[in-house]
């Protein structure tokens, strides 16, 4: 990869205000409520304000990005749908009658949809920007998953279809069949976990082929041991094109000052990755919920974070990030709106 990437990557972001987190939870103290009765919102609200630096922090431009990407790992038979799933999926988004479409379309936010690389190619869609980097990943059992340019693309990618510029909360996700494979890999090899430590049903798959996903991830982790001693190593020989791309938009937005707010288990472990390449990328995540696979409690334990939301989810698509963002406004609703006591209570 071109040096000037990785510079780029590791390059720190600016510390979030801590003068304003504390003036937040200060004035906190002074609204018409018991301090901490709130819980969670007040530590939004105070976080919001910290990224602001702003007294009065709020929640009105939000750009969403999902990127997506195919696994050749698929073809190990870990998972119940073929890649044609993939670009069905992505037709079903860019059509507004995907998940995530509807929550989007309920919360006043329109989908960016940035499709890095399926293995069946696609027919022109509104609102999707093809970028055909690769026809998916390679199989990770037998070869890396990507090469070193195709990588370096799907880093550039991230960089340039992240966050908009005047944005104040980047949501990102991810569609591509076989990804919790590849998330599964990215978990294990990051955090030294045995494989049935990291590895859940995925889509929900059967008895079979969840062995099959576990026999497949201990033969990539086994292949690829000595090529995974650093991030991108990592994210080389195991990861997905959506998930580097997801990877270098939280490592951006970071660095412009713009928060995001990560999805599941597959946004997870690019989360993961960009946080160990780039430690205080981890002061600009906020974690919307925690799914049924098992490597993500793994992950969220690591960075040290409390997701909003715990519904059983795991759909991908940044549907859990999205069903948080009512969350998030009722938290700057009430900082901002609340009467405050005449006098401080003892």
């Amino acid at each position: 990869m071109l040096p000037d990437t990785i510079k780029w990557l590791k390059n720190p972001p600016r510390e979030p205000s801590e003068a304003m987190r504390q003036a937040a939870m200060q004035h906190q103290r002074h609204l018409a409520k018991p301090f901490g009765a709130l819980g969670t919102l007040e530590e939004l609200a105070a976080s919001f304000a910290a990224w602001q630096d702003s007294k009065r922090p709020n929640l009105e431009r939000i750009c969403q990005r999902i990127y997506v990407g195919d696994h050749g790992v698929i073809d190990e038979g870990v998972s119940a749908f073929n890649q044609q799933t993939t670009s069905e999926m992505l037709g079903n988004a860019a059509n507004g009658r995907s998940p995530i479409s509807i929550l989007s379309e309920i919360n006043g936010m329109d989908v960016s949809l940035v499709c890095m690389g399926t293995a069946n190619p696609l027919d022109a869609l509104a609102n999707v920007i093809d970028l055909a980097i690769a026809p998916g990943t390679s199989n990770f059992c037998r070869e890396p998953a990507m090469s070193d340019e195709v990588l370096a693309a799907c880093i550039e990618a991230g960089r340039e279809y992240g966050a908009a510029e005047d944005c104040q909360l980047l949501v990102a996700g991810e569609m591509g069949v076989g990804n919790t494979a590849s998330a599964s890999a990215i978990c294990s090899a990051a955090l030294t976990l045995p494989v049935e430590q990291s590895v859940g049903r995925g889509s929900g798959i059967d008895d079979s082929r969840f062995e099959q996903k576990q026999k497949a991830v201990r033969a990539a982790l086994d292949k690829h041991r000595t090529k995974c001693r650093n991030p991108l190593g990592v994210l080389q020989h195991l990861g997905g094109l959506e998930i580097a791309a997801l990877m270098a938009a939280y490592i951006d937005a970071a660095q412009r000052g713009i928060p995001s707010l990560v999805d599941g288990f597959v946004s997870s472990a690019a989360a993961l990755l960009a946080c160990q390449l780039n430690p205080p990328v981890r002061d600009w995540l906020i974690f919307s919920h925690i799914s049924q696979e098992p490597g993500h409690q793994h992950i969220l334990t690591k960075l040290d974070a409390r997701p909003l939301l715990n519904l059983g989810l795991r759909l991908g698509e940044a549907t859990g990030a999205a069903a948080s963002i009512p969350i998030i406004r009722s938290a700057l609703a009430l900082h901002n709106g609340l009467a405050r006591f005449s006098t401080q209570p003892a």
